[in-house]
């Protein structure tokens, strides 16, 4: 009788073990513009993440299950993102998905994984309507990591007046963008609000290269600073082009912000601000990831903010499922919801249930130097 308790002991362990390591892996999708114009917050975002999941992978996993990263190329553009994330959802079956850094497009996709209930976490995506519909009611499965606009709009405009004590700002934007509107309406908002006067409201089109028109429209305003709620290569030809124009304005952009604008604007980007909600290279919370993605790639963390983004957004996503208990959807998507003090490398984190907003979530001014780096100005928040 003994021997034969044995046997099935033995049995019962080797099924079990058996079981464990044949358990299907949690796959999570991850949403990025790989190619084209934008391609290197991608990229970085991606290599972050599957940074993140190795390591993680070393330490057991999540919930004993290893995880695996599905990432697609969303392009730039809402319609392969929507098809991207129609095949996560149907296909793939991933649990959860990470990104896009691109309001727009995770708007697009917004209604795509509230059908599917699969949560989704964009990283640097400020716009309102990323987490909450037209009217203003939460969007269930949507979910962001960055502040929004009305809260980068506020910083923008009191940074431009208190700090560099700016009267009269001008304004160039990507008429194409739901990014850049949404800075724009909420920057000239605030502005006004402090007693600053918007002397100059300028757009170009999405393809657009040349913004000389629009600069000497500018120049002849009057202009103290110039507010670029851009992204990184339209922000780098606009500073570029002003100071060949002879242009002495101050500038000040949002997020978008790369480290590759240097390459495009050369000396003329020094002295710009720029305002992140993913820290800054020097940062210490951050070096052990920087440290570790240097080891990982070869390569310096160029695109720093998407870096530590990714690689926070990827903890946060984490720390859901685990707390969930559970790789369903919902689950996930109500741990999401409720998380408080989460101690992620940039900031701390507690979640607003009511729009899927950080919690006065800090901002970081950076000014170029003349080495052309991007380095920590000041820490704000909104008065």
């Amino acid at each position: 009788m003994r021997k034969i308790l044995v046997v099935l002991t033995i049995a019962f362990v080797f099924c079990f073990t058996v079981s464990a390591f044949a358990a299907e892996p949690i796959k999570i999708g991850y949403l990025a513009t790989l190619t084209g114009d934008g391609a290197s917050y991608g990229v970085a975002e991606v290599q972050s993440a599957q940074m993140f999941v190795t390591e993680q992978n070393k330490k057991g996993g999540v919930l004993g299950r290893q995880l695996e990263l599905v990432p697609y190329d969303a392009k730039s553009r809402p319609e392969d993102a929507v098809n991207a994330v129609r095949r996560m959802c149907d296909n793939d079956k991933v649990v959860a998905i990470v990104g896009a850094n691109t309001s727009g497009i995770n708007i697009a996709t917004a209604a795509i994984v509230e059908r599917a209930k699969v949560p989704q976490i964009g990283t640097a995506t400020t716009n309102p309507l990323v987490t909450v519909d037209q009217n203003g009611k939460v969007r269930p499965y949507s979910f962001r990591l960055t502040f929004d606009d009305p809260y980068q709009g506020t910083l923008g405009a009191e940074f431009a007046y208190n700090d560099l004590g700016a009267k009269k700002a001008a304004i160039l934007y990507n008429i194409g963008s739901d990014y850049a509107h949404g800075l724009r309406e909420f920057f000239i908002e605030n502005f006004e609000r402090l007693g600053g006067k918007i002397v100059a409201d300028e757009s170009f089109r999405p393809d657009d290269v040349d913004f000389r028109a629009q600069l000497t429209k500018i120049r002849n305003a009057g202009a103290d600073v110039i507010f670029l709620p851009g992204m990184g290569k339209d922000m780098a030809l606009t500073i570029k082009q002003a100071r060949e124009l002879g242009m002495n304005t101050q500038f000040l952009g949002g997020d978008g912000y790369g480290e590759f604008m240097a390459e495009i604007a050369g000396k003329s980007l020094e002295g710009a601000f720029f305002i992140l909600a993913s820290g800054y290279l020097e940062k210490p919370s951050l070096q052990p990831i920087f440290q570790m993605y240097r080891d990982t790639y070869k390569d310096e963390p160029k695109e720093f903010g998407n870096i530590s983004l990714a690689y926070d957004a990827m903890t946060w996503l984490c720390n859901a499922i685990e707390r969930a208990g559970s790789t369903d959807g919902t689950a996930i998507a109500k741990a999401l919801e409720t998380t408080t003090d989460l101690q992620l490398a940039i900031s701390p984190l507690t979640v607003n249930p009511e729009n899927h907003n950080p919690y006065k979530k800090t901002g970081f001014i950076l000014r170029v130097n003349e080495e052309l780096t991007a380095k920590f100005y000041k820490e704000v928040t909104p008065k």
